[in-house]
């Protein structure tokens, strides 16, 4: 993943555990001191939410257990990899499109950061500049030729 990928999980994971874990740890506390739990929605929508607060926590915990940073010098341009920056055109409307290839953790379709895992991805994985892809989406066949690759 890329170091700015890596840092966001990081700031996240740091956010979770200082301020969403105590925030409900207090609305627990809270919902206790109110009596019976049998009949405390109060109680058990903070336990949920909890529960749903740790899985996040362990989650990104494993991610960043296991996550790689890319060293970008060692990255070229002459094929498409994780990180490349990719102008393409579309053959079939003529329309030019930039994206960056990145983990599936960092994907986020907005900031123009599509998954390597995703069937764009996959199709451009390894193609060079001149390159034309076919690619299967929900939509039908997209044709994607390859005019430049950046990092």
């Amino acid at each position: 993943m890329s170091q700015e990928g890596y840092d966001k999980l990081v700031a996240e994971l740091r956010e979770l555990e200082t301020v969403e874990l105590p925030r409900v740890r207090e609305a627990i506390a809270e919902a206790r001191d109110k009596g019976d739990l049998s009949e405390n929605f109060e109680y058990h929508a903070a336990k949920r939410e909890q529960a749903r607060l740790l899985s996040r926590i362990r989650f990104k915990q494993r991610v960043l257990e296991h996550a790689r940073v890319i060293d970008m010098s060692r990255l070229s341009t002459d094929k498409v990899q994780l990180l490349s920056k990719v102008e393409m055109a579309n053959l079939d409307t003529g329309m030019k499109m930039n994206y960056t290839l990145v983990s599936p953790h960092e994907a986020d379709l907005r900031e123009g950061k599509i998954s390597i895992k995703s069937p764009i991805g996959q199709a451009l994985l390894y193609k060079k500049v001149g390159d034309t892809v076919e690619v299967r989406v929900p939509a039908g066949l997209l044709r994607l030729h390859i005019l430049n690759i950046q990092l």
